[in-house]
């Protein structure tokens, strides 16, 4: 479940960009030129915002252990120090 609503909002976040590179290219003539200025801002508002909004629900996933990060570097950050008594 987690899994799919991080694609589905990478997708979003790929078709904005897409977007507002659309508009940015369209842009020819004065007149067009400011609607497709304000269009290019919306869709780059709209991936911000949509960036930071996955940024905080990954993190509260892992930070809530509802999520565990897998790969190279998780099993370092996961496992706690193994701490030894010292006999004199």
């Amino acid at each position: 479940m987690i899994k799919t609503i991080v694609i589905i909002a990478f997708i979003l976040i790929i078709i904005s960009l897409g977007s507002a590179l659309f508009h940015l290219m369209q842009s020819k003539t004065e007149e067009q030129s400011e609607e497709q200025a304000k269009k290019t801002v919306k869709a780059l508002t709209f991936r911000i915002t949509l960036s930071l909004i996955l940024f905080i629900f990954v993190f509260i996933m892992v930070a809530t252990g509802l999520y565990k990060p897998q790969g190279i570097g998780a099993g370092m950050l996961m496992h706690k120090p193994v701490v030894t008594e010292k006999k004199q």
